[in-house]
């Protein structure tokens, strides 16, 4: 007896953990339901709600929406038509839209309903809610922390900023740049050139933006204001950037006449005069000069160094230039540089002939005539004997 009654418990042991291990009807039968059951919209906001049907058989399953609120419109959508019903597979789930139209009239609030869906004699529900708010306006700002670049009169000065789309919806927003004319400006995202182009700002979203401003010509000394405009057909923010322009000098080295070669001499000082010119905005000062010759070469200046070359003006200097002695007739280059105290190094070479002194060609010429006289002589003296 003490066993049968151990047999009969552990046989509904069994049966029940059979039950349980079982889905229950609503498992197993037809599903209704969205992936968001609870959905923040703006009043107004039209709203497309991603539904999907699952049914244990294949066969047409029915939809409905119940407990709508008066001045709703709720349709299910598929195939890009409001629709019924829908015919399902089996194991496999059909997917469409419910879309949702607020009345014209609304307050902010939440508001809830069930999906539904009749498959033969089944019916199941799915419960839907909206929490209906009032629109965050739309809004653009920019902003940049570094609104000033600074730069020569001939530097393209670059600048970013941020553009951010702070309303509850996706805008499109073109930007473009209001700047003096001596400037070109170009507004770039990923790469790409936006300027005056609608580019698209999802809702709570920032997009950096890359600034240049290359100047079209050498530019005074002073500050550039350049505003940057972003607009949507809602909402619209600027921002200024300024382009300062430093002062700057430009030196070149040269001549008078603008000739880079000359001639010099063996054993001679040779002068050779070079012109300083200085086409920037603003003066140079302690300019050195100085050379790269061939070996045994003497070369100086007078001055050595120049105190100020004043903008758009030029200074004379002069270098005395001596070849080698031992030198050899022919072409020889020498550099002439100039090193400003602020700035980079100017230089320039200039072609030098070497030849003969004049010195020695005078007493060549004299040896050539006190040889011909003595000759002559002699003719003369034997010649009568």
């Amino acid at each position: 007896m003490h066993n049968a009654r151990n047999l009969l418990a552990l046989a509904m042991i069994i049966v029940l953990t059979l039950v349980g291990a079982r889905p229950s009807q609503a498992q197993e039968g037809l599903v209704i339901y969205s992936e968001y059951p609870s959905i923040v919209v703006g009043i107004g906001e039209t709203l497309n709600l991603d539904v999907t049907v699952r049914v244990p058989e294949s066969g047409i399953v029915a939809l409905d929406v119940s407990d709508l609120l008066d001045g709703w419109t709720a349709e299910y959508r598929g195939g890009g038509r409001v629709i019924r019903s829908i015919y399902v597979e089996k194991d496999e789930p059909a997917r469409l839209q419910l879309r949702l139209i607020q009345p014209e009239r609304i307050a902010a609030g939440t508001y809830r309903f069930q999906l539904v869906a009749r498959w033969g004699e089944t019916t199941t529900t799915f419960p839907i809610e909206l929490i209906v708010q009032e629109k965050t306006p739309a809004k653009l700002t920019l902003q940049t922390d570094f609104p000033v670049a600074r730069g020569g009169s001939e530097t393209t000065f670059s600048f970013n900023a941020t553009l951010k789309n702070e309303g509850g919806e996706d805008i499109f927003a073109t930007l473009s740049a209001d700047a003096p004319r001596e400037f070109k400006v170009t507004l770039r995202a990923a790469g790409k050139d936006i300027t005056n182009l609608p580019t698209e700002i999802k809702a709570n979203a920032s997009q950096r933006i890359d600034i240049s401003a290359e100047p079209l010509t050498s530019l005074p000394v002073g500050s550039y204001p350049i505003t940057i405009l972003a607009q949507s057909e809602t909402a619209e923010t600027s921002l200024v950037l300024t382009a300062e322009v430093l002062g700057q000098p430009q030196l070149t080295l040269t001549t008078p006449d603008g000739r880079l070669s000359g001639d010099a001499y063996i054993g001679e000082t040779t002068p050779i005069k070079l012109v300083l010119r200085n086409t920037g905005n603003s003066p140079a000062f302690g300019v050195r000069l100085s050379a790269s010759s061939p070996t045994g070469w003497q070369v100086t200046f007078q001055p050595e160094e120049v105190t100020e070359v004043p903008a758009n003006s030029e200074v004379e200097v002069k270098a005395n230039l001596k070849p080698a002695d031992r030198a050899v007739a022919g072409d020889y280059i020498v550099t002439f540089r100039a090193q400003p105290k602020e700035g980079g190094s100017k230089s320039v070479d200039f072609r030098i002939t070497v030849r003969t002194s004049t010195l020695w060609g005078v007493v060549g010429i004299a040896l050539i005539a006190v040889a011909l006289a003595i000759v002559g002589l002699a003719v003369v003296r034997f010649g009568r004997r």
